[in-house]
């Protein structure tokens, strides 16, 4: 059986085991038996948040599955915010936009230069 809140007016929070067919029933206040109320209660961190914050992760949670579209605009401007962390030629390990890690060798077949040659085919 699952654990609720309830509140008695004169002793405060108190937690009872309910069935979940009953959890929205007063339950006796095991100090003075009074029924008390279901109550739900919430971090107060909740309340402190900045409303620019709370706008942002909205808006985070609500663009969580969108697909990002790959436009040469997006490349260009993903690869701008690259170069300002980074600047330019790095040579760090994140991928460089637009750059594939295909060749062709002279008679025409493919090539993958990497650590893992055994991994052309898949």
């Amino acid at each position: 059986m699952p654990l609720y809140d309830y509140k008695c007016q004169e002793h405060g929070i108190f937690h009872a085991l309910a069935t979940m067919d009953e959890f929205d029933k007063p339950q006796p206040c095991p100090q003075c038996g009074v029924m008390s109320a279901k109550v739900i209660l919430l971090p107060s961190h909740l309340f402190k948040v900045d409303d620019s914050e709370r706008k942002a992760k909205d808006r985070n949670e609500k663009a969580m599955h969108s697909p990002i579209l790959s436009t040469p605009e997006y490349r260009a401007e993903e690869q701008a915010r690259h170069e300002h962390k980074h600047g330019k030629g790095c040579g760090c390990a994140h991928q460089k936009l637009g750059k594939s890690k295909l060749f062709w060798t002279a008679n025409g077949e493919k090539m993958f230069p990497s650590a893992r040659p055994w991994m052309i085919s898949h």
